[in-house]
């Protein structure tokens, strides 16, 4: 009897573990079940302002791993990983150097123009003209000027004298002159006289600088068209101060011997310090006896992009020449460049008296740029740490192609996300049943 009692005890008691694990594995399925009910509903009619809110704050998303076996995202996926290593380390590392920090560079130039030339002029005559003639001034900071061609107004005195003929200058009476009354474009102050220029042509007076000037014709061609055989050295030199590193475009393989003699020519000498002028503006595409007449502004580039990883004899300097101004004759107003100055003296009548020059010539300007850069372990980890961050760019990719684009993207999206409800919760959940039973 007793044998049969225990016997009965134990099977109810495997009878009601069994109803036990499948009331949990019920309320599991219920629970589930009613979670994406209401996840589906809110999603449905767009959700309230307080879900919203709550959501954000007690719901928290965690990766799962869902390995697909789809040949075309999985080729997409290692493609898109093949892109991404090939722009790290072509682009980002060997292209770019990332794995180096850089320093732009510091320069300071200094220039020295030879040449001689002859001139045989009206005005002038026979004449020679070295470096302190065409050279103006001596020393400029990172540029030069030469002279190409002049116009002369020599023995100026100032009194009175007539207008160079003009559109405005042009008059038959003293009504015709203004008073007092200067103009910009004007050589000097209106007396109001209307005087004689010619024999033919009256034109108003002014007391200005006489006789005044008139430069309504530039010679051509150019007076110092022979500067284009003139030559001259540019002396630079450079400092990276992040890395302490000085260098000049003097070479240290450079003698006396060899620079008494060397012109720069990019096959045969691209590192010679000294340039002819006809070198540099034929080097731009340009014409020196065409430029030469009215002047022009050219450029003179020394570009220095170093790699300290290497050797210092492997740095040095890449020249580059280009034209600044404009050179498009249909649309260039006021072109060239020119400028005036005057060389004052007294007469024999101890009257103070000047040459005027308008100096038409081509300005250099020496343009330094360039960088160093040397390997630093800062640059080159935060390198591999945004290559290791883009190879994340082919995952997204990818489950965008999965879970929006595919034909079973609700399968796949069902397969990737799971929607677990607070375990704390399913537990008081479970207490409250067996309470109620």
């Amino acid at each position: 009897m007793l044998q049969a009692t225990d016997s009965h005890m134990t099977t109810s008691g495997k009878h009601r573990t069994v109803e036990n694990r499948t009331l949990r594995q019920l309320q599991q399925v219920t629970s589930e079940t009613s979670f994406r009910y209401q996840s589906a509903t809110a999603m449905a009619s767009g959700g309230t302002c307080c879900g919203t809110i709550s959501g954000f704050l007690f719901e928290y998303d965690t990766q799962k791993i869902v390995l697909i076996k789809n040949r075309k995202v999985g080729l997409m996926n290692r493609l898109v990983q093949l892109v991404i290593l090939a722009y790290v380390i072509g682009w980002v590392f060997v292209w770019q150097k990332g794995y180096q920090e850089f320093d732009k560079v510091l320069s300071s130039v200094s220039t020295k123009v030879k040449g001689v030339a002859k001139t045989n002029g009206s005005k002038l005559g026979v004449r020679i003209w070295d470096v302190a003639d065409y050279v103006i001034p001596p020393q400029e900071e990172n540029s030069f000027f030469v002279m190409t061609n002049m116009l002369l107004t020599m023995n100026q005195k100032q009194g009175q004298c007539p207008e160079v003929p003009s559109v405005t200058t042009i008059c038959q009476t003293d009504n015709d002159c203004s008073t007092d009354v200067p103009d910009i474009h004007s050589s000097g102050i209106p007396t109001g006289r209307c005087v004689f220029y010619n024999a033919t042509v009256k034109t108003c007076e002014v007391f200005a600088w006489c006789p005044v000037e008139s430069d309504t014709v530039v010679p051509k061609p150019a007076l110092l068209g022979v500067a284009e055989n003139f030559t001259v050295l540019i002396k630079n030199n450079i400092r990276y101060p992040k890395f302490n590193f000085t260098k000049r475009n003097i070479l240290d393989t450079v003698n006396t011997s060899y620079l008494s003699k060397c012109i720069f020519n990019r096959k045969t000498d691209p590192n010679c310090p000294i340039f002819r002028l006809r070198d540099i503006v034929m080097e731009a595409n340009a014409d020196f006896q065409e430029m030469a007449v009215q002047g022009g502004v050219m450029g003179i580039q020394i570009k220095w992009d170093c790699d300290l990883d290497k050797s210092a004899s492997k740095c040095i300097p890449e020249y580059s020449f280009r034209r600044l101004d404009n050179k498009n004759e249909e649309h260039n107003v006021a072109p060239g460049y020119n400028f005036r100055f005057a060389k004052y003296y007294k007469d024999v009548n101890n009257t103070e008296t000047r040459t005027l020059i308008k100096a038409y010539g081509i300005r250099f300007e020496v343009l330094v740029f360039g960088q160093a850069g040397k390997f630093n372990i800062i640059p080159t980890m935060i390198n591999i740490g945004s290559g290791l961050a883009l190879l994340g760019v082919a995952t997204v990719l990818c489950d965008i192609i999965v879970l929006y684009l595919l034909k079973k993207k609700y399968y796949y999206r069902e397969k990737k996300y799971k929607y677990v409800e607070d375990y704390e919760l399913g537990i008081n959940e479970q207490d409250t049943y067996k309470t109620s039973q």
